[in-house]
């Protein structure tokens, strides 16, 4: 028997009756109903999560992605001489992230004969021990932490730099790399010789290529200072030889090396006992060279204490100075440590006092 047609368009089977029908008819439009209504809370969900998403994204994720690192302009009032940063405004925004020291800590730990010394736990955020650590202080060539930070910063290590005569404005018998005028280096060779054999006259000319001269580049060695919340720091000069107003401190000196330390390249120079060069000379004759590491650590003339492993660090000597260094150090563990003197009485003292504090860090 044929089926009966239905007033909704659809056919009615045989084997049911008029009621039955209707009734699954029915049914089945209620089950469209709850499948469309499911349909819309799944898709009005999906739209609340993605929006949730977003917002976790934009304003908890992005917000670490802004660029740490601003161009260089000195008419910008956060950096320029003009700036009216203080000490109490500049070291708050710093403090979550650094040691933070009042006064001298944990005097008795050590005996020095150095003028100010410190030992500074970089993931702790903690002071080992602290003396005199904000008294101004000649820093000789650790002036040159701060040369590379700016250089790192502002300069383009691929570009090729043709010595000036500039490079003879140093004082005579002072550490060279013995370039010449007209030699032909890139930015990077001259950062490596200046930090590890601790050339004045490769900090000129890197002064000279990055700031465009000198005088300019000075200036924004004391802003990267201000901005860096080192507010017991002046420079002159991008070497360090002695000025009477070229000084800065033991806790400056740490925020200087804390800041360099982001860097790839620098962990990579101060931790090397020696490079290897080629460059040309004016002329085109080709130049090869070896400089030398400074650091008595790295020319085996000095003994690390036990439980401690020198992973870089930089000296200097001049006679207002006295002998200076800092040292990025780590526990057995790989913690990282950075240690400080200025104005130990020579060379012979500075690294048995260095070990006293590198004891510290291996306790």
């Amino acid at each position: 028997m044929s089926g009966v047609k239905c007033t909704d368009n659809t056919t009615q089977p045989s084997m049911y009756t008029e009621r039955e029908w209707v009734r699954i008819q029915e049914t089945e439009k209620k089950d469209i109903k709850k499948q469309r209504r499911l349909l819309l809370v799944t898709a009005a969900l999906f739209l609340v999560t993605a929006f949730l998403v977003f917002l976790v994204y934009y304003f908890v994720l992005r917000s670490h992605d802004y660029t740490l690192f601003r161009a260089y302009n000195r008419t910008d009032s956060s950096l320029g001489a003009g700036g009216s940063l203080l000490a109490d405004n500049v070291m708050d925004p710093f403090a979550s992230d650094l040691c933070v020291v009042n006064g001298d800590v944990n005097p008795a730990a050590v005996s020095l004969t150095a003028y100010s010394a410190g030992v500074f736990d970089l993931n702790g955020k903690d002071a080992l021990f602290a003396k005199d650590v904000f008294a101004h202080r000649s820093p000789a060539s650790l002036t040159k932490i701060m040369t590379a930070l700016v250089t790192l910063k502002y300069g383009n290590l691929d570009d090729l730099v043709t010595v000036t005569p500039i490079v003879k404005d140093i004082e005579y018998g002072s550490s060279v790399c013995d370039i010449k005028e007209g030699d032909v280096l890139s930015l990077q060779q001259l950062l490596y010789g200046m930090l590890i054999a601790s050339g004045n006259d490769a900090a000129m000319m890197i002064a000279e290529h990055v700031g465009g001269s000198v005088e300019n580049f000075v200036a924004m060695m004391n802003e990267e200072a201000t901005a860096l919340g080192a507010t017991g720091t002046h420079f002159t000069n991008p070497h360090g030889l002695t000025d009477p107003n070229h000084y800065t401190t033991v806790y400056d000196i740490y925020l200087m090396l804390n800041a360099a330390l982001r860097y790839d390249m620098f962990q990579d120079i101060i931790s090397r006992k020696n490079y290897y060069a080629e460059y040309s000379r004016v002329d085109g004759t080709p130049v090869a060279v070896t400089w030398e590491s400074t650091n008595y650590y790295y020319l085996n003339m000095a003994e690390v204490p036990d439980g401690v492993s020198i992973a870089g660090g930089k000296t200097g000597t001049t006679e207002d100075a006295g002998a200076c260094l800092s040292i990025v150090a780590k526990d057995l563990y790989g913690n990282p440590y950075v240690a400080v003197i200025l104005h130990s009485e020579s060379k012979d003292t500075l690294y048995p006092e260095m070990n006293q504090l590198l004891e510290l860090i291996g306790n």
